[in-house]
């Protein structure tokens, strides 16, 4: 089988910023953005999908971290599409109901090539440590456009905001690691119009 992996590289005046992603990993994950809490996340997604992930992103920390959350929530979606090709023989759809402590987290996706982010959570609190909560969303967001991906993350139950999110990014890993796995009944793309683009 093709090594499914990629490396992207985005450089803006905001952010520089380099990635690559192994799809059919270990679960590695070295990750620099300057913002632990996030780094963090991206380490459990890694663990959690078993993906390899090797992030490095100096973005404009001075004005705050939306930059650098949201164009490295860019650059994982494009490393993501780029890794799975034309997605032949992948299950497509993925979905884990991810239980940490008190929450409760549901995320579904579909590798349809259609972008869209159903995102329905609140928070108790707008920050994490020094992570601002609402820079959760805006990175699915990203991801969900430039991957091309129909992606739903939904708290069921929860309290504790460092619970709550943490769960959703784990809960995100075992539903992508589940709709990148390769089905061996597939022929070609699961899709009655031939293509998932």
């Amino acid at each position: 089988m093709k090594k499914r992996a990629s490396t992207i590289e985005r450089v803006t005046k905001e952010t520089n910023i380099k990635l690559s992603l192994n799809i059919d990993g270990e679960g590695k994950g070295q990750v620099k953005s300057g913002i632990g809490f996030f780094d963090h996340m991206l380490q459990s997604f890694a663990k959690h999908g078993f993906f390899d992930l090797d992030l490095n992103c100096d973005g404009d920390l001075f004005v705050d971290a939306h930059h650098s959350v949201e164009d490295c929530g860019i650059v994982l979606g494009e490393a993501i599409k780029d890794a799975l090709g034309d997605k032949a023989g992948i299950k497509r759809y993925g979905y884990f109901i991810l239980p940490m402590d008190e929450s409760l987290v549901l995320c579904s996706l579909d590798l349809s090539g259609r972008p869209y982010l159903n995102f329905d959570v609140t928070y108790s609190k707008e920050m994490v440590g020094e992570f601002d909560t609402e820079l959760v969303e805006e990175f699915f967001h990203a991801v969900s456009y430039t991957a091309g991906m129909n992606l739903h993350i939904k708290l069921l139950d929860g309290k504790n905001n460092h619970h709550i999110i943490e769960g959703i990014f784990k809960a995100f890993a075992k539903a992508l690691d589940e709709a990148t796995s390769i089905d061996p009944r597939i022929t070609g793309v699961l899709s009655t119009k031939g293509t998932l683009s």
